[in-house]
């Protein structure tokens, strides 16, 4: 994007019989191009954080009694309660089998 250099508005491409310009819409300013215009801005792709905390979340962590829904024949996992909805709604419960073979994970609300 191009910028006019009195009023800061965008530039648009206005075609005409004697070629194409960029042109302000509010103002008489006037960007002819002579050439094959082209520019190009990479953007850095931002980092996405693990909302459950990546692999240390489950670090320091209870466990309780309960089935493992794969049925591995374990009977205990571990769990940890976090809000993830608005405060009036209850929190959610997830789940990680102890068995190291399995390492299920699930959730209840």
């Amino acid at each position: 994007m191009i910028f006019c250099p009195y009023c800061a508005n965008q530039l648009t491409l206005v075609e005409g019989a004697s070629g194409n310009k960029f042109g302000c819409a509010t103002c008489p300013y006037e960007y002819p191009l002579n050439k094959r215009y082209m520019e190009r801005t990479y953007l850095k792709r931002k980092q996405i954080d693990d909302v459950m905390g990546g692999a240390d979340s489950w670090k320091n962590v209870d466990s309780t009694a309960v089935d493992c829904p794969k049925e591995c024949g374990s009977d205990r996992a571990f769990y940890m309660q976090i809000q993830i909805r608005s405060a009036d709604e209850p929190s959610t419960t997830f789940y990680k089998c102890t068995n190291m073979h399995c390492n299920y994970q699930w959730r209840e609300n």
